[in-house]
């Protein structure tokens, strides 16, 4: 080892370290930013020292999270080097806030299974992408990759719950459900929770407000999964910002087995790169016309993501919406309004009869900009009165409606869809994924829905909003 993890590079530096220095936290198993936190949730005797958890303040601040897209993008150009180099590790997969489905990260970790861990450290700590070893134990290794920190944990089977629960986090609900429980070697999750008397909660709700509460209460929903999602109702292709041709899109959706997709590129007002115009979108329906007969086994929907003007109007004609399977509508823009006059300009476009669905309704950028602040209540309210979808999309820029937002517009009875909003081919499957993993957090079931359903169910739903 030729550097020290960040941790402790940074508790020597803010002069924090307590008299047995960093000998002791190692010896507790402090060497992340993630070890503290859980450290000091628990009121461990080894950070029962007043400058340790003003530092952990301070270190929060000072380290920027990773977008959670960028996350993936880092552990996916790592994980195919490890099943290549490393056979004798299974079951790795990511932990911490990447499996909760946090918008934002702010560590990466791996948790996997080994009947020799000791050896299993050793294949993974020679890997040639590896650039430097931080800390290593015949368990745990931390090293550099393409500049980040990643956190290894390869356990035998019998631990492999227990480290993948207190891995995942969130560092108060680890705490809280190991008050209950006590430390014991546990092969599954599931058993974590009920040595506690708790019910199993999934991941992606560990950070709901009432997260203790799910899991006393025991009443916890069949959340939706990846495997319940048919189609894909909002995607880009070079006819506006996309990536990949509109063919390419289409078998690549089916490679993916979707039953049926959406092509709803940008309209004419979009600040996009390249947009439609009336006669490129009646090259796009001649080009989708030909495509279906390439590909027979998925249903194609010709639709429109058109923008909700500052008077509330889209920017799309009616007669061409009407021409058109489906019409998606977006907030693109502020321009200066505030939440009431945004509200107003949304409510306008749910109540419009073409629409089909309102695409990520708070606007929100990951990391650069909150939603907007809108009366959401009354949002919810009119989408469900009209008939109006309402977006989860899955874009790592978006994700939005987020898990809270998610949750009260079902709760409302609203119905979404949870769509990749994709550019390209290669993130067709991931956005999915990301949106899927942003609605378990909105405690969103497969019956909320639009795309959980047969592609006859979506066109009647459709149809029933444009007849009203």
């Amino acid at each position: 080892m030729s550097a020290s993890p960040h941790l402790l590079r940074r508790l020597r530096e803010l002069e924090a370290l307590p008299d047995s220095g960093a000998q002791g936290l190692l010896r507790d198993g402090i060497v992340t930013l993630a070890d503290l936190g859980l450290a000091l949730a628990e009121h461990r005797p080894s950070v029962a020292h007043p400058p340790l958890a003003r530092a952990a303040s301070v270190l929060r601040d000072e380290q920027p999270p990773l977008t959670l897209g960028r996350a993936w993008d880092v552990l996916e150009s790592l994980l195919p080097e490890v099943a290549t180099h490393c056979p004798d590790i299974a079951s790795l997969e990511p932990s911490g806030a990447v499996r909760r489905c946090e918008p934002l990260v702010e560590g990466l970790v791996l948790v996997g299974r080994a009947s020799d861990p000791a050896s299993a450290i050793g294949s993974f700590a020679n890997l040639p992408s590896i650039t430097d070893v931080l800390h290593r134990t015949g368990r745990r290794l931390v090293v550099l990759f393409q500049g980040y920190e990643i956190d290894i944990r390869l356990v035998a089977s019998d631990d492999y719950g227990s480290v993948l629960f207190t891995t995942t986090g969130p560092a108060g609900h680890v705490a809280d459900v190991l008050k209950r429980r006590g430390p014991r070697l546990t092969a599954s999750e599931i058993d974590v929770y009920a040595q506690a008397g708790l019910t199993y909660l999934p991941p992606e709700l560990r950070d709901a407000p009432d997260a203790m509460d799910l899991a006393r209460r025991g009443n916890i929903p069949s959340l939706v999964t990846r495997e319940a999602i048919r189609g894909d109702l909002h995607l880009h292709t070079t006819y506006s910002d996309g990536r990949d041709t509109l063919r390419d899109m289409v078998a690549a959706a089916c490679a993916l087995g979707h039953e049926y997709i959406a092509i709803t590129d940008h309209s004419e007002n979009a600040a996009a790169s390249r947009t439609l115009t009336p006669a490129t979108l009646a090259r796009q329906r001649v080009e989708i016309a030909r495509v279906r007969e390439q590909f027979p086994q998925i249903e194609i929907l010709h639709g429109i993501e058109a923008d909700i003007l500052p008077d509330g109007r889209l920017d799309c004609p009616d007669d061409i919406m009407a021409s058109l399977d489906i019409v998606l509508a977006s907030l693109h823009e502020r321009v200066g309004q505030d939440g009431a006059q945004l509200t107003a300009r949304c409510l306008q476009a749910i109540h419009h009869p073409l629409v089909s669905i309102v695409t990520h309704p708070m606007n929100q950028l990951v990391g650069r900009r909150q939603g907007y602040d809108m009366d959401y209540p009354a949002l919810y309210a009119a989408a469900a009165d009209t008939g109006t979808v309402l977006e989860v999309d899955g874009a790592p820029g978006h994700l939005d409606l987020d898990g809270a937002h998610a949750r009260a517009a079902v709760a409302a009875g609203v119905t979404v869809a949870i769509d990749s909003d994709c550019h390209r081919a290669r993130s067709l499957e991931r956005q999915i994924r990301l949106g899927v993993g942003t609605a378990r957090r909105g405690m969103v079931e497969p019956a909320h829905v639009l795309n959980a359903r047969p592609v006859a169910d979506v066109r009647a739903f459709l149809a029933a909003k444009r007849n009203r």
